[in-house]
């Protein structure tokens, strides 16, 4: 299998829009149990940890068989709960796997950890549709010839003036592998004027001139953001 990869699923309590969101019942399951029974089928992965600062989650997390490790309250985002993680389970790759996320491809994640290769960062970026492109919580992305992100934004890039040359246009699917080194380095930076303005975490990399290698990929990503989603998430998940 090559390097050792941990997964880390950051779960936390507090979310404006829908406290409890992890532990929210999905056909009958915990939000949270979904995603880690799909990430545990991942075969790159040495092991799966869900990272949290709430005793209510590490209950139910290990009533259902995760590892758990508590984390500090007070970081700024799931990026810093992973590091927090990393600097007790050594290993050479890590990722980063939001617990709402649950209808993730294991085999996608293997092949993300696959092909990053020596890219201190790897994510995803799948097909941008057309109704996508003005819609500011699609973040897209724009890449070099060899794959690695220009830009990450939420407006319509790249803009193809009248008369110019389409050009591919990509979103961006938030699951990011880390190599060891490469997280340590992402955590320690303050984040950014273009990470603050856009509200995009990926963008510290590319400030502090960190590659971020962008590997294309079918798979959706369909967050569960209001507990309003909940629904079309079962159905989602029936339908697979």
């Amino acid at each position: 299998m090559g390097e050792e990869a941990v997964l880390v699923i950051p779960a936390r309590w507090a979310s404006s829009r829908f406290p409890g969101k992890p532990l929210a019942l999905v056909a009958g399951k915990p939000l949270l149990q979904w995603v880690w029974e799909a990430a545990v089928g991942c075969r790159r992965v040495r092991e799966v940890v869900v990272a949290t600062d709430d005793h209510r989650i590490l209950e139910a997390a290990r009533g259902f068989g995760a590892r758990v490790e508590m984390t500090r309250s007070d970081h700024r985002s799931g990026t810093d709960r992973m590091a927090e993680v990393a600097g007790r389970l050594p290993a050479d790759r890590y990722v980063n796997l939001q617990g709402d996320e649950p209808a993730i491809d294991p085999g996608e994640i293997d092949r993300l950890i696959a092909e990053m290769g020596s890219a201190p960062i790897a994510t995803f970026r799948r097909k941008l549709t057309p109704e996508e492109a003005e819609n500011p919580n699609v973040t897209k992305v724009v890449c070099d010839r060899r794959g690695y992100a220009l830009y990450f934004s939420r407006a319509a890039i790249p803009f193809v003036r009248s008369g110019g040359r389409g050009a591919p246009r990509w979103a961006h699917v938030g699951i990011y592998a880390f190599q060891a080194e490469a997280l340590r380095r992402f955590v320690g930076f303050p984040p950014g004027e273009l990470e603050q303005a856009e509200r995009l975490e990926q963008l510290r990399a590319l400030e502090n001139g960190m590659p971020v290698i962008t590997v294309p990929t079918a798979m959706r990503s369909f967050g569960v953001d209001v507990p309003e989603d909940i629904g079309r998430i079962e159905r989602l998940l029936q339908k697979n």
